[in-house]
């Protein structure tokens, strides 16, 4: 869309690029509040091909920020009514934020349209991930103490600077590999890896947006537009979800099909661009 400028540009969004902006922020955040995950991976392709940024690496920093943003409104609301395991949160964070920097720095290396076609297959596999039954832990949830950080600190460090490397490269909060890690690593139940994965959501999308906006690569009136609408959507979204909490699991296969198709059309439309080129 020709009327969309980028902020480093001096030029305001037009109107109909605002719109666009905030409605798009807004399906995230329905989704997000419906389901309870998943909403961030359209961001891209959404910024991408309904506002119409034209470049992948200014889509990828401007989302990585607001996702970082929605995922700390998230947290401060989750660690009111949850036990969070902070001790292993932290950890795990912490390894990551220098994986996502790596994986930002690599990222913007990349071709655009390269980097598009790829973050084209991650959909596609986070919609296969989303349609799979939530893996059980067996044994004890262990926290993270002096007697059991012998075993637990090299997985968690370990896991952390893997996911955050792959978070940074495409700018996302990368939930879908965040939570089956924690789990991994720290023998954390479902609604403890959910919890703690919002404290490294948070940190790997700060992350990754820092290295983005360094070189001038955030839309920042796109990127505020895309927070507030998401977080109407998350009011909406959460609110129906007690409505349908009932179908919550049929929702969920509904909108990984949807996933996985985008993720379909996002990497063919990368690979006849680069196939043109």
């Amino acid at each position: 869309m020709e009327s969309t400028h980028h902020s480093g540009d001096g030029v305001t969004l037009s109107l109909l690029s605002a719109a666009l902006a905030l409605t798009s922020g807004s399906a995230i955040g329905l989704i997000l509040g419906l389901i309870g995950g998943g909403g961030s991976i359209l961001a891209v392709p959404l910024l991408v091909y309904v506002v119409g940024i034209p470049s992948p690496h200014a889509a990828i920093g401007t989302a990585a920020f607001a996702v970082a943003l929605n995922a700390a409104a998230g947290l401060a609301l989750h660690a009111r009514h949850a036990r969070i395991r902070w001790p292993c949160a932290l950890v795990f964070s912490a390894a990551g934020v220098g994986g996502a920097l790596l994986g930002a720095t690599a990222g913007k290396a990349m071709e655009g349209q390269r980097l598009l076609g790829l973050f084209g297959l991650v959909m596609i596999v986070v919609g296969v991930m989303m349609l799979r039954p939530k893996p059980r832990v067996a044994g004890t949830s262990v926290w993270l103490n002096r007697e059991s950080a012998r075993r637990l600190l090299p997985r968690l460090v370990g896991l952390g600077a893997a996911v955050g490397l792959l978070s940074g490269f495409f700018g996302i909060g990368g939930g879908f590999l965040i939570v089956p890690a924690l789990m991994l690593a720290a023998d954390m139940e479902v609604r403890e890896a959910t919890g703690a994965s919002l404290v490294a959501v948070t940190a790997f999308g700060l992350s990754s947006a820092s290295s983005y906006a360094w070189s001038g690569l955030v839309d920042w009136p796109v990127a505020a537009l895309l927070v507030a609408g998401g977080a109407v959507g998350a009011v909406v979204g959460t609110r129906a979800h007690t409505v349908l909490a009932s179908k919550g699991r049929a929702l969920t296969r509904i909108f990984a099909v949807f996933v996985i198709a985008a993720g379909l059309y996002v990497s063919g439309r990368g690979l006849v661009v680069l196939a043109a080129t």
